[in-house]
């Protein structure tokens, strides 16, 4: 499979580590009151679908950039790859 880094254009998958579901970027709030809910939550509840999906991609062997690819999980076919910076940027939420 091949990513098509926004940087560095086309890039063999086996240069990413997967990080799973792009929506982790998006913490929940520690110092709400049902936190402890909303972080089990976050950290054991998935959904596991078919189809489109965006997902965080690691380039360990590459910049060190954190992506958000954007691909069909049945055909592979990858439709967009972002900076995960600009994603959180463009959502209102830092790092």
């Amino acid at each position: 499979m091949i990513i098509n880094h926004p940087l560095l254009g086309p890039r063999d998958a086996t240069e990413f580590s997967y990080l799973g579901d792009a929506s982790l970027m998006h913490r929940p709030e520690w110092q709400s009151d049902d936190a402890e809910n909303q972080f089990y939550e976050y950290q054991y509840l998935r959904d596991n679908k078919a189809g489109i999906h965006r997902e965080l991609w690691y380039h360990e062997q590459g910049d060190r950039s954190w992506l958000v690819v954007t691909r069909n999980t049945l055909t592979h076919e990858i439709s967009s790859v972002e900076l995960a910076s600009d994603v959180a940027r463009r959502e209102g939420r830092s790092r």
